[in-house]
């Protein structure tokens, strides 16, 4: 973690400790993965709402792409992950980054 995210989450969390706060800083936020259709009838998942200063999207998508054995890419803040990976992505989400199961929702398109 750089020294600047190191003091923003301080100053953001009043002096708890950094742990507790990148903690309270998961639970706060919430995640929407939506399926999108593309040219060709291709599928991709779209992870959405991860804050970029609490997590590092490289990272969670290098883990997902890795877990779920597929390609993917970071854009605009947010993940793509090829195929439809909406339920196992939640899951990695949980299990690797402790992202809490009750803010992460499915954004159903037509």
């Amino acid at each position: 973690m750089s020294k600047k995210s190191k003091v923003d989450i301080v100053s953001l969390c009043g002096g708890l400790p950094e742990e507790l706060c990148v903690q309270l800083g998961a639970e706060e936020q919430l995640i929407k993965i939506r399926l999108e259709k593309r040219k060709f009838g291709k599928e991709v998942t779209i992870i959405e709402g991860i804050d970029p200063s609490t997590y590092d999207l490289k990272k969670v998508a290098s883990v997902l792409k890795s877990r779920l054995a597929t390609g993917g890419t970071v854009k605009n803040n947010h993940i793509e992950i090829q195929g439809d990976q909406r339920q196992k992505a939640k899951n990695i989400l949980v299990e690797e980054f402790g992202i809490p199961a009750e803010s992460i929702i499915f954004i159903e398109t037509e």
